[in-house]
């Protein structure tokens, strides 16, 4: 299987897609560049200009939910709204695999369950 071609927005001719050997690999330089080009120099969750700060690449499908480590998945993010994204991104996640376990009876019982106080003592039964 080939490398699919993309649009170099740097100019020039249609260049190979960058694709990571593994989920960790680091992005070269000159791919960041061209994400960043593609962007046109914005934020691709908040679209504030990113000329100077600092920035991060985001997995626009994330990894866990079945996205691919490649240069068409990734786009640039300013750190803080890429943190909060994350955050909520896990939290849902989180969220969905605690329901799917307990569906499944695969979460834990609780070791201290809840105990009430149980019903007031009266003389007639009633209060």
């Amino acid at each position: 299987m080939s490398t699919p071609m993309i649009d170099n927005p740097l100019g020039g001719r249609a260049v190979p897609e960058w694709i990571g050997a593994h989920p960790d690999a680091k992005v070269p330089d000159k791919v960041r560049d061209r994400i960043l080009a593609r962007a046109e120099g914005r934020c691709h969750i908040s679209g504030i200009e990113i000329r100077g700060k600092d920035w991060e690449l985001e997995h626009i499908k994330p990894l866990s939910m079945g996205g691919e480590h490649r240069e068409t998945n990734l786009a640039p993010a300013l750190a803080e709204p890429h943190r909060a994204k994350t955050a909520a991104e896990a939290a849902g996640r989180a969220k969905a695999d605690r329901i799917r376990r307990k569906l499944n009876g695969t979460w834990p019982k609780t070791k201290h369950p809840l105990r009430s106080r149980g019903f007031s003592k009266r003389e007639n039964g009633y209060r």
